[in-house]
């Protein structure tokens, strides 16, 4: 993850502005890839360490009605060549290659290698799966448990599970409705403080684990089987199309945590509870699966033990890559006027419950004839009055200014998307926990690093800002990263035209690229206004983007889902165009500083 979709990442290139509240697509059509993976770990060993031990899972062939994915040539090479190298499979049937260093190394090379060949068929699905759900077969009870993560017995969970649920006529439909309100009501930031259901539950707030969990947590106590996936991403982008243009889909490339639903009549079925639901893109590769993520930590695994007094402990710098050798992409999309308010793609899905077998009729013995009463008509019920429904009232217009009246710009302001892992290094971000006495581990994480090159020559981004109150802007701070490059930044500030950046109404001073820091690491980098140009901002709709002269190589970094905005709130457009025709569903991270009135 959402950031969910990471994250779903997706760029929607409109005619218009869409107005509708329901944003639940229905796609169809096929995606094909043939992908070569490969991950590269270079560990640093710490000082006095006495083993060292590295464990990858070995992906295996998958099959469901929506998603399908062949693992060939899977490779694993060592450097220098570990001292034992076994593999065995655990309880959840996943295949574990571990490697063992009893003399350890100074420094330790491992590269994981192999072809996924994925396929994502988007026709209409049937599924006859009732609910209330029949009971699970014995060797899917684990999937229906509590555990530290998927807290499915807490009160508040079993609540808001059995609320969700109530009156649901088929397994898709209670599925449905549960995803549904996940993508609502979480929002997605990384990292989270926890990474549980009840936190997600009680916060809002959580990443691509959160989102796992709490679906989890709530199928399983309406008895539906599920369990977490945990694969990788990747950032190749795709387009589908629909009734008003085009949607551009885009995830960061990295590690990522879904789920998938076991029904009776059809077997296990993905969702990525950030915005797909019964389906996964051809993007994504599967791993590792289990109860939760505590649980699917296997893959990257790094686990070591070192005498008392060592001082140090091993550090690791993990790559995440991957080649598309073929891309095969048909798909189109049509936008339905039901579910979330947030985005949610899906297959059409047939579902209805399959009718239980009517006995055989009792045959009585015949009655003797008795005369038939006659047959009187019903009087008619009077039909109840029409009422016609009160007229919806009319939304809030902005406040107008009074003439004659100051504006005094008294009380500090500062609004906008700030969720972002500030100053992390995405190539060394794991930490070090303790398993025993001098016995320590390392597993994978979630952190994904999401941004977009916006200094390229061919394409700019921009923003939306709502602002509740008139604001006196005194800067505008954005989430940048340097990766070196010449010349001057800048960031301007349009006015709403229809739902894109219309009118220009200011811009900020500049701003030399090598004030802006190289290190790892993404910060708030803040361009002022003069303090005689500073403008103010009525209440209403702004955009903003960042102009640039030179060659820089910049990234703004974003945040999956629409945190704080609309769901059409960041656009982009080709240099050529005049027309601000693309919207992506992701936040740029920003920040608009200045004063307000009381």
């Amino acid at each position: 993850m959402r950031k969910s979709l990471q994250a779903l990442l997706l760029t929607l290139c409109l005619l218009g502005a869409a107005t509708a509240s329901a944003e639940n697509f229905t796609v169809q059509g096929n995606m094909k890839s043939d992908i070569h993976y490969e991950l590269q770990h270079q560990i640093r060993a710490g000082d006095a360490m006495q083993v060292l031990m590295l464990s990858f899972v070995v992906p295996e062939t998958f099959d469901s009605p929506t998603y399908r994915q062949k693992i060939s040539n899977f490779k694993a090479r060592f450097s220098p060549e570990p001292d034992q190298r076994k593999t065995s499979t655990d309880a959840r049937g996943n295949t574990i290659l571990e490697a063992t260093w009893r003399t350890v190394p100074r420094v330790v090379d491992a590269a994981i290698s192999f072809d996924a060949s994925t396929d994502t068929g988007l026709a209409p699905v049937t599924s006859t799966a009732p609910f209330p759900a029949a009971a699970a077969p014995e060797h899917l009870r684990d999937y229906l448990q509590a555990s530290e993560q998927v807290q499915t017995n807490d009160p508040a969970i079993r609540e808001l599970s059995e609320r969700l649920t109530r009156g649901a006529k088929t397994q898709y439909e209670a599925v449905q409705k549960v995803v549904s309100w996940v993508v609502d009501h979480v929002r997605y930031v990384n990292p989270p403080v926890q990474y549980d259901a009840l936190y997600s539950l009680q916060t809002g707030k959580g990443n691509c684990q959160n989102y796992s969990h709490l679906t989890a947590a709530l199928l399983r106590h309406a008895g539906v089987p599920v369990r977490i996936v945990n694969g990788v991403t990747m950032n190749q982008p795709f387009n589908v199309s629909w009734e008003k243009g085009t949607l551009t889909f885009k995830m960061g490339q990295g590690r990522h945590s879904w789920v998938e639903v076991w029904y009776p009549d059809l077997g296990w079925v993905p969702y990525d509870p950030q915005n797909m639901q019964f389906f996964i893109s051809n993007r994504f590769v599967r791993i590792e699966v289990g109860v939760d993520n505590n649980e699917t930590k296997n893959d990257g695994l790094v686990r070591w033990a070192q005498s008392s007094g060592a001082k140090s402990k091993p550090t690791l710098q993990e790559n995440i890559g991957g080649n598309f050798l073929s891309d095969a992409i048909k798909v189109t999309a049509r936008r339905e006027n039901y579910g979330p308010k947030n985005l949610l793609l899906g297959p059409n899905v047939l579902a209805k419950a399959k009718e239980a077998e009517a006995p055989p009729p009792v045959v009585a013995p015949k009655p003797e004839p008795k005369p038939e009463p006659p047959v009187v008509a019903p009087k008619p019920e009077p039909k109840p009055p029409v009422v016609a429904p009160p007229p919806a009232p009319p939304k809030p217009l902005p406040p107008k200014p009074i003439p004659g009246k100051v504006l005094r710009f008294t009380v500090p302001f500062a609004y906008g998307n700030v969720d972002f892992p500030e100053n992390v290094d995405f190539a060394f971000p794991r930490v070090a926990k303790a398993k025993g006495r001098n016995s320590y581990e390392m597993s994978r994480n979630f952190l994904v690093e999401t941004a977009e090159f916006v200094t390229h020559s061919v394409t700019q981004y921009a923003q939306v800002v709502e602002l509740a109150k008139p604001v006196r802007l005194n800067s505008i701070a954005l989430a940048l990263h340097n990766f070196g490059g010449d010349g001057q930044l800048w960031v301007e500030v349009f006015r709403d035209a229809a739902g894109q950046p219309g009118e220009l109404v200011c811009t900020t001073q500049m701003m030399d690229l090598e004030e802006i820091s190289t290190k790892p690491g993404y910060r708030w980098e803040t361009f002022s206004f003069r303090d005689k140009e500073r403008p103010v901002l009525l209440p209403g709709a702004y955009w903003i983007a960042l102009g640039f002269t030179g060659k820089p190589v910049v990234n703004w970094f974003y945040t999956y889902g629409k945190p704080v905005g609309p769901v059409y709130g960041t656009r982009y457009k080709s240099i050529f165009d005049t027309q601000w025709s693309g919207a992506l569903n992701y936040e740029f991270n920003y920040k608009v500083i200045g004063r307000t009135v009381r």
